[in-house]
């Protein structure tokens, strides 16, 4: 009942039915780790509502930073919690339009078989293990607090290769310069074959991955929609579908 209540409401709020309203592009900035994701749930927006999301990915920091610098994204789909909060604070985004779209999951992987796995990485039997970069990347971060967990990291220090966020990481994999690496499990849940270690929740801090109003979309009702479109029950599935857990 909860779904049909929510969907109801988001008719209302979206304005499905307002041909009058003029469709606009929606420009977002989106954490590379949530690409596949994100261009699901922007094509089911744009059916419903006819806006249409723009979407630029990359490390959080990094798009962070273009935000800083003027760059136009009316949308922030932070990777983190931290970096939607310091763009509130710094009064780069909305006040009161922060909040959790969706809990991330870490995986290390490999396309081997018999690679990617606690035991594996314990006994550093690879030359190379590729991680996103931890200062500008929130999945990086949590696969070095994984490594400092299982007392491994200074033994793998000199195999790390680094990429500039989740999805160069995945290429270094998928290109063989790395024997395996840690990526999102959204990158990773359609990919047959290979091996695949899900990282238990216990050995890193929780992935809540945010989203704000930036202040260049504070008088975007298209931008709000989208906010709102992230909450609705069809938005979750598609996140479900992808291995995250729901955020609010």
């Amino acid at each position: 009942m909860w779904r049909a209540i929510a969907g109801a409401a988001l008719a209302a709020v979206l304005g499905l039915g307002a041909t009058s309203a003029r469709a606009v592009d929606v420009p977002v900035a989106v954490a590379a780790n949530f690409t596949d994701a994100a261009n699901e749930i922007g094509r089911a927006f744009e059916q419903r509502t006819g806006h249409k999301p723009l979407f630029s990915f990359g490390a959080t920091g990094a798009l962070y930073t273009q935000i800083t610098q003027g760059a136009p994204f009316q949308v922030f789909l932070s990777a983190d919690q931290v970096t939607a909060k310091r763009a509130i604070d710094e009064r780069n985004a909305v006040a009161g339009t922060q909040f959790t779209y969706a809990v991330g999951r870490l995986v290390l992987f490999s396309k081997a078989a018999n690679v990617a796995s606690e035991a594996g990485l314990r006994a550093g039997t690879f030359q190379k293990i590729a991680l996103a970069n931890p200062t500008a990347a929130p999945y990086g971060a949590a696969a070095m607090e994984v490594l400092r967990s299982l007392n491994v990291l200074a033994a793998l220090q000199p195999k790390i290769v680094q990429g500039d966020n989740i999805a160069q990481t995945y290429q270094f994999i998928d290109t063989g310069n790395a024997e395996l690496g840690f990526v999102g499990m959204s990158q990773v849940v359609a990919v047959s074959g290979g091996s695949r270690w899900v990282v238990p929740d216990n050995l890193y801090t929780p992935i809540r991955q945010d989203a704000v109003l930036t202040r260049a979309g504070a008088n975007s009702t298209a931008a709000r929609a989208f906010l709102d479109f992230l909450k609705s029950p069809e938005a979750i599935a598609v996140m479900e579908k992808y291995g995250y857990a729901k955020g609010m």
